[in-house]
């Protein structure tokens, strides 16, 4: 049985390649049929956000990435509560809408649920 495995996104998608790298390894990880989840926390929680203008800063935009990952079998997505209300994002603004927000105690709990953790 294969090991599971969570990302922890904690970049935005503009200060450099650490959500791209996760992203990235998620989408690998679901392509092997790998149990994996995703969690946004500090600044990766912008990566959510459906207002992204990538051209600017010459980076390809993760929106589509994001929207992707169902079609990877990667359903576990969470985001901190307490990092979207810190930077001032609603959940029902989302770009993707099955984020789970989680409080710090369920953000625990979820570390318990896999058996390797990443964060980026």
């Amino acid at each position: 049985m294969p090991k599971s495995l969570l990302i922890i996104s904690r970049q935005a998608p503009w200060s450099g390649p650490g959500a791209k790298e996760a992203l990235d390894i998620v989408l690998a990880g679901g392509a092997f049929d790998l149990p994996i989840g995703l969690l946004f926390m500090d600044d990766g929680t912008f990566q959510l956000l459906p207002e992204q203008n990538a051209a600017v800063i010459e980076q390809k935009n993760l929106t589509a990435n994001l929207q992707a990952l169902s079609l990877f079998g990667v359903d576990d997505l969470y985001a901190c509560n307490h990092s979207l209300t810190e930077r001032g994002i609603s959940p029902a603004s989302l770009a993707v809408p099955d984020v789970q927000p989680l409080s710090a105690e369920e953000i625990r709990a979820l570390f318990d649920r896999y058996d390797q953790v990443i964060t980026l």
